[in-house]
């Protein structure tokens, strides 16, 4: 589905653009996903995992574009991608009041309230689909989010012990948090 593009201005006075990912964007959107992987542990692909080629980059992009149950948005700061952000919609007649959300920054991009304007843009989105909650994951350990999570309205409902398993033996719970809208 698409979005209407807005203009956010950021704590440190720049502009972000939030629009919905063009087909042209499939280049440096590959990059975005190598690189944001590289930038922290918190995010569940290792860059070498990442294998998605431009073109088929291009043919997800289309299909989010035209899917009315999902909502991408790209967050652009001085003509580059900073981040983005996902509400995909259930679609089954008993689970179809549910959304899941992701969302990813550059590092560069942390503590500019990005995060939180896309929240903010996100929750709308729900209330707008007349979704009754929001849903994400969230690894063990990453405060940052989690501290964004909360002051969204977001709750722990349950956390699998274990879930993670970082190539140094490191094993973290993965929680679940959901808004109720």
């Amino acid at each position: 589905m698409l979005f209407d593009t807005r203009t956010v201005t950021l704590k440190n006075g720049k502009t972000a653009i939030f629009r919905s990912p063009e087909i042209t964007d499939a280049a440096e959107m590959v990059d975005y996903l190598k690189r944001t992987a590289g930038e922290t542990p918190f995010l569940m692909n290792y860059p070498d995992e990442i294998t998605t080629t431009v073109e088929q980059e291009e043919k997800y992009l289309l299909a989010a574009r035209e899917n009315p149950n999902d909502t991408m948005i790209v967050c652009e700061v001085d003509g580059k991608i900073a981040g983005t952000c996902h509400l995909g919609c259930k679609t089954k007649i008993k689970n179809r009041h549910r959304g899941r959300i992701g969302i990813a920054l550059f590092a560069d991009y942390w503590g500019m309230g990005i995060g939180t304007a896309m929240f903010h843009e996100l929750i709308a989105l729900g209330r707008e689909k007349g979704l009754a909650q929001l849903e994400l994951e969230v690894f063990e350990g990453n405060q940052r989010a989690i501290a964004l999570y909360e002051k969204m309205g977001f709750h722990i409902a349950a956390s699998v012990p274990n879930a993670i398993h970082l190539t140094d033996g490191t094993r973290w719970a993965e929680h679940i948090m959901v808004l109720e809208l």
